[in-house]
């Protein structure tokens, strides 16, 4: 699972600097999540494929997190794109993208499905034998959702050595690998997991977008290897948090240790600090496994 940072920055984009969006590689799916201006310049300029993207998901309809999907969503047309493209944003979204295509005359040659979320409540909005992607209903200004992707555990794969202790003829060996048990020499029953391999564990990340502090996303993202949570102001603006419904450091971290996170990764900054570092040092504070977002940067999670 690698994720990769397109923009972590709020509000304004800047000649240095890129709002929100990140590309996740989970299982063979490339995700785009959240697509702020500029998106389409740093998938060229990090090399992301295009024709990899099939699924979207966008936190909120705020600009720093989706004025670049109509422009994706033409270029994806301009390209030559035949493939469906998913699109999970919150109700509205269809209508605020048509509008875009509708006075341009600039209608897809693709299928272009929406998905629109309005549910308060975290709901399965993807699935498929590989992974299963989860909203984390979160409280900021307008309907605003964050995403958990979550992989499914793998098939457990035969262990040669084992069946060869057990005395197990390798006719056998198919029906193994499809999770039967089998038969010794001696016709003792042999469980399937002691003929097999434990999978690996399945591994998890959580994007928790814009939002004021919300304790009720912590049972959401448990134990999850990795989330990534806006982290607008430092503690000395902590006061401008309930207005704007934005989070600090310290309180990003409060949500990955209460989380029992084993990753917490800092973004969507305020431009107001000198550095970015001020950020991290807040937080590890609270939490001691504490990474900064930040624009090209990959995680191999």
């Amino acid at each position: 699972m690698k994720l990769t940072i397109l923009g972590c920055y709020s509000a304004t984009p800047r000649t240095f600097t890129n709002p929100t969006s990140q590309v996740l590689e989970i299982q063979n799916h490339l995700f785009l999540i959240d697509c702020g201006e500029g998106t389409q310049v740093q998938l060229r300029k990090y090399k992301v494929k295009f024709s990899r993207i099939n699924h979207i998901f966008i936190s909120h309809l705020h600009g720093d997190h989706f004025f670049g999907l109509p422009g994706l969503i033409s270029t994806f047309r301009l390209l030559g794109r035949e493939k469906e493209l998913h699109v999970y944003g919150p109700k509205g979204i269809k209508e605020a993208v048509s509008l875009f295509l509708k006075l341009g005359d600039s209608w897809t040659n693709y299928p272009l499905i929406f998905h629109e979320l309005e549910s308060k409540e975290s709901e399965l909005i993807m699935e498929d034998s590989k992974v299963s992607v989860r909203t984390i209903p979160l409280e900021h200004r307008v309907y605003t959702n964050g995403f958990l992707f979550k992989e499914k555990e793998a098939p457990r794969t035969l262990n040669v050595e084992a069946a060869q202790r057990y005395g197990i003829d390798r006719s056998q060996f198919n029906n193994i690998k499809k999770g039967n048990d089998a038969m010794d020499e001696n016709g003792k029953l042999i469980p399937n997991k002691k003929l097999t391999h434990n999978p690996p564990k399945p591994k998890s990340y959580a994007f928790c977008s814009d939002t004021v502090y919300n304790e009720s996303v912590v049972p959401l993202i448990k134990g999850v290897d990795a989330v990534y949570h806006e982290s607008t102001f430092l503690e000395t603006e902590a006061h401008l948090c309930d207005r704007t419904k934005h989070s600090t450091a310290k309180q990003a971290a409060q949500i990955a240790k209460s989380a029992n996170a084993d990753q917490l990764i800092l973004g969507h900054y305020s431009t107001r600090y000198k550095s970015i570092e001020l950020f991290k040092e807040e937080a590890l504070t609270v939490f001691p496994k504490v990474e900064l977002a930040d624009d090209g940067k990959v995680f191999d999670l």
